[in-house]
C-alpha cells in the first residue's frame, strides 16, 4: 500500500467513516457577541461513526494561550467545568487537555453518534488560525472526520 499526504487546507467537513458538528457557547462572557481576554467558553463535539470501531480519538484545537479547565489543577474552578456533558455509548478511555488541543481516547466506539464537552478560558487577545478538528480510528487510519475551524478573534479587556 502506498499513502501520500499533503497540507492542503480544508474548506469543508470531510467524512470517511466518521461524522463532526462543533458547537461552541458561553459559559462566562464580557461582552455578547465578542470574544475578550478572560471569557470562558464550552465547546461540544457531536460525533458519528459510521460503522464499530477500536480505538478512536477525537482532536480539537484550541486557540494559542486557552487553558482547558478540568485538568484538576489548583486555580481551576471546578464550578465552571460542572454543566459538561458526555452522552452515547462511547466511554473515553483517556482524555489529554493540553495547551494546544483537547484529545480523547475511546477503546471502543460503536456505530452511531456520542458527544463530548469541554470547558476552554481565553487568556491572550489576538486573532488566531487553527487546524481542524479530527476523529480518526488509530489502527484503521482510512476512517477519519475533519471539520474545517475558523479563525477565533480574541480582544482585550475594555
Amino acid at each position: 500500500m502506498v499513502r501520500a499526504t499533503a497540507a492542503l487546507p480544508l474548506d469543508k467537513p470531510l467524512s470517511t467513516g466518521f461524522a463532526i458538528r462543533r458547537q461552541v457557547t458561553a459559559v462566562e462572557q464580557q461582552q455578547p457577541g465578542r470574544y475578550t481576554r478572560g471569557d470562558v467558553l464550552r465547546v461540544h463535539l457531536e460525533l458519528e461513526a459510521q460503522s464499530d470501531m477500536s480505538w478512536v480519538v477525537v482532536d480539537d484545537p484550541v486557540p494559542a494561550g486557552a487553558t482547558i479547565l478540568g485538568s484538576g489543577l489548583g486555580g481551576q474552578a471546578a464550578l465552571l467545568t460542572g454543566g459538561e456533558r458526555r452522552e452515547g455509548w462511547a466511554w473515553a478511555a483517556y482524555e489529554e487537555r493540553r495547551f494546544e488541543a483537547f484529545r480523547a481516547y475511546y477503546r471502543f466506539v460503536p456505530k452511531g453518534t456520542w458527544s463530548v464537552e469541554y470547558t476552554v478560558r481565553l487568556n491572550n487577545p489576538g486573532t488566531f488560525l487553527q487546524p481542524a478538528t479530527r476523529v480518526e480510528a488509530m489502527y484503521a487510519p482510512e476512517m477519519f472526520g475533519e471539520l474545517p475551524n475558523a479563525a477565533v478573534t480574541v480582544e482585550p479587556r475594555p
